[in-house]
């Protein structure tokens, strides 16, 4: 689950990295987004598989609030636990919110046309396998540069040592 949870993050994380990287000049848009640029938004984040990444994100947070009860209130774990699976059809119905909420900021940040080349990339062949080899790019990215920051660190444990021994300082 922690496994699925770190792609999903990192896939969100990613693809809006990604997106940054088309342009900005939207950025600048200072009018309302409109329906029709909403709605496509919309179909940017379905086809980018951004909403596979937001499937987590309502249990989440009723797992955490689950805990932080539990930890104040240990006696009452059954019925807490009782109480969250009671309330969570609710709130797992609200979890397309993040959707819409995601689509209006893309529609703010992108005008029409760009969110339409958008569209037309993700439903392209190539942007189909990004979308597809997008989590495995990125859990291998993660392994690989924290792998290069241990080395890193090392190297300037290494280096700050000799250079504090050049200064009469040994540590």
């Amino acid at each position: 689950m922690l496994r699925s949870t770190v792609t999903g993050a990192l896939r969100a994380l990613a693809l809006l990295a990604a997106l940054s990287a088309f342009g900005t000049a939207a950025f600048a848009q200072a009018v309302a987004p409109t329906a029709s640029a909403v709605q496509i938004a919309r179909e940017v984040v379905e086809a980018s598989g951004a909403t596979r990444s937001f499937a987590g994100v309502v249990p989440n947070i009723l797992g955490q609030s689950l805990s932080v009860f539990v930890q104040q209130n240990p006696d009452l774990t059954k019925d807490l636990t009782e109480s969250v699976k009671a309330i969570a059809p609710t709130f797992e119905k609200r979890a397309g919110e993040i959707s819409d909420i995601v689509a209006r900021v893309y529609a703010t940040r992108f005008t029409e046309p760009e969110l339409k080349e958008l569209l037309t990339f993700y439903r392209s062949a190539v942007g189909k396998k990004f979308v597809s080899v997008l989590p495995s790019v990125l859990e291998e990215s993660f392994v690989k540069t924290q792998e290069w920051g241990g080395k890193i660190s090392e190297e300037i444990v290494i280096n700050l040592r000799a250079e504090m021994k050049k200064r009469g300082h040994t540590i």
